[in-house]
């Protein structure tokens, strides 16, 4: 049974009250009662033992018992671009880059997006993370910036970081089977159902983008995207 609860307000030894969704789950879920341990983290990399003191309706006081140093994180920061597919393929996509350990995803907008990302769909988002984290153990939450132009996000890499473009129909592109650099960001690049075009793969490769091709099947956005985030992922775990 998952006994994790994200809380983020700053986290201390002591009394916490918590309310609201994590609240509902103690009580209606799990049917949490007083003596019950539980772990909380703080979405910035803390994790804590707390313990329930007392229930009401809607609310639940826990005592804060103790700060546990865990770090689940990958060793550099994995950045992940993509054009977001639509509905229930957005969410799931945006579970699994959680899971994997990307630090931030980016939301990009191509010449063939099917949809711009609404800015008021970030806390829909932020919540798919939030749960997310609660069952995979991470304490750091991924960060999902406002959405950028395939311009931004191609110039926005650094020069020392890694940079993937997955791109299939490219004669030119590297096989799947790459290292990522063990000690230098990884940034990753996932575009819509319909490619990217000539020019913008062109663009990538000026930046200092590496095309990546995996394989030969056609690949839905969000199976494309965790492919490549494993590639980039399992190595330097």
């Amino acid at each position: 049974m998952n006994r994790r609860f994200f809380s983020p307000a700053p986290l201390q030894l002591g009394p916490l009250q918590l309310s609201g969704t994590e609240a509902h789950h103690l009580l209606h879920v799990l049917r949490a009662t007083p003596g019950d341990e539980i772990t909380l983290f703080d979405g910035a990399g803390g994790e804590f033992t707390a313990r329930v003191e007392s229930t009401a309706r809607k609310t639940v006081v826990c005592q804060i018992l103790q700060a546990r140093s865990v770090n689940r994180e990958l060793p550099v920061e994995l950045v992940l671009g993509v054009a977001l597919p639509k509905g229930e393929r957005q969410r799931w996509l945006i579970e699994k880059a959680t899971e994997l350990g990307v630090t931030r995803l980016v939301p990009v907008e191509t010449s063939r997006s099917t949809q711009q990302h609404a800015n008021n769909s970030t806390d829909r988002l932020q919540r798919t993370v939030i749960e997310s984290s609660k069952q995979c153990g991470r304490n750091q939450l991924m960060y999902i910036s406002p959405t950028t132009s395939l311009d931004a996000f191609l110039r926005a890499a650094p020069a020392a970081s890694r940079r993937w473009m997955a791109h299939p129909q490219d004669a030119r592109a590297t096989t799947a089977a790459v290292t990522p650099a063990m000690d230098s960001p990884t940034w990753l690049l996932v575009g819509p159902e319909g490619g990217f075009t000539e020019n913008e793969t062109a663009q990538a490769r000026t930046e200092g983008w590496q095309i990546i091709d995996l394989g030969a099947r056609i690949l839905r956005v969000e199976t494309a995207a965790i492919a490549l985030t494993s590639l980039a992922s399992l190595p330097i775990e």
